[in-house]
């Protein structure tokens, strides 16, 4: 899920928790919006732990050195 499925589970929960007015007997809809928002909440800080990470190894590649070593076996 990336950054605009996370918001959108947000804002959904945002929705149930805050500004629905339903009664479904057996199921509490502002529990089930928090719910929602929690989940969005640690996508979105997942989805930018991981994006961070992503670009500190993308801006160390440029100073790291690149060594190939090609090995040719002969048997003869």
């Amino acid at each position: 899920m990336g950054i605009g499925g996370c918001i959108l589970v947000f804002a959904a929960g945002a929705v149930l928790a805050f500004g629905v007015d339903w009664h479904v007997k057996g199921v509490d809809i502002p529990v089930v919006g928090v719910i929602l928002m929690i989940a969005g909440l640690l996508g979105l800080l997942t989805y930018g732990a991981v994006l961070r990470r992503r670009r500190l190894l993308v801006d160390r590649a440029p100073d790291a050195e690149i060594v190939e070593e090609r090995h040719y076996r002969q048997d003869y």
